[in-house]
């Protein structure tokens, strides 16, 4: 009898321990950015530093997206 009252017990606590939620708190350093350093856009793979080929490459893939172009009207 007793270790089910202990086996009930230990359920209940494991029970209560699921359920918990710890509070998740950021701490920011004054004038301190924390976070990944950002790059331009055409500092990348594809393009490796070439401004004027990422710009032309966004402005061919925004024709593309055109709808009066696609559908010729």
């Amino acid at each position: 009898m007793s270790s089910r009252i202990c086996s009930m017990a230990l359920l209940l606590v494991l029970g209560l321990c699921a359920c918990s939620d710890r509070d998740s708190v950021v701490v920011y350093k004054q004038g301190k950015y924390q976070g990944k350093a950002d790059t331009q856009p055409w500092a990348n793979a594809p393009f490796n530093g070439d401004q004027a080929a990422w710009v032309n490459a966004l402005r061919v893939r925004n024709q593309k997206q055109d709808e009066s172009r696609r559908t010729g009207g």
